[in-house]
């Protein structure tokens, strides 16, 4: 297994929608645990998805579990093909990225989603969550569709900070 190196902006492919995947072979499965050993690699990081190692493949990696706020959390989850199929709320939070490691800012999310995934052996899964780790979920899923969480601030100038 490798820890894969993180793109960083402004890499164009962190603009770039992810390819879903057809089938789970054991290039995806590596990918994954690569994907996984990178996530925990990076202190405080709670998600990862395939496009921030330069993978434009439908996969992410979340463990919210790793925040030091306590909340309610799934732990370790990796889907492949993930899809928000319901939401509900709004919550506004600050967020990171490893992909913009100077800055943080003020992102208003869905406070509730469910979402539909495969899991690792190709199973359809369905989880419903809140709070943090739907934050987490959301601000993967934007990556797959090519965006950063600086799209997402409504003032540049006003909502996003300097680490």
């Amino acid at each position: 297994m490798s820890i894969l190196p993180i793109l960083t902006i402004p890499n164009h492919l962190l603009k770039e929608i992810s390819i879903p995947i057809k089938k789970i072979d054991v290039e995806t499965k590596t990918l994954i645990k690569n994907i996984k050993k990178t996530l925990y690699f990076h202190n405080r990081c709670v998600g990862i998805a395939a496009v921030q190692v330069g993978i434009l493949k439908r996969i992410v990696a979340i463990d919210a579990s790793r925040s030091a706020k306590e909340h309610r959390n799934n732990g370790l989850l990796i889907m492949i093909n993930p899809e928000i199929v319901y939401f509900s709320g709004k919550i506004s939070s600050r967020e990171g990225c490893l992909s913009v490691p100077d800055f943080t800012g003020y992102v208003t999310r869905k406070k509730k989603i469910e979402i539909g995934y495969l899991d690792i052996n190709g199973c359809k899964q369905h989880l419903k969550t809140d709070g943090f780790e739907s934050i987490v979920l959301q601000h993967e899923i934007d990556h797959l569709d090519g965006k950063v969480f600086l799209d997402r601030v409504s003032s540049l100038k006003t909502d996003v900070f300097r680490r």
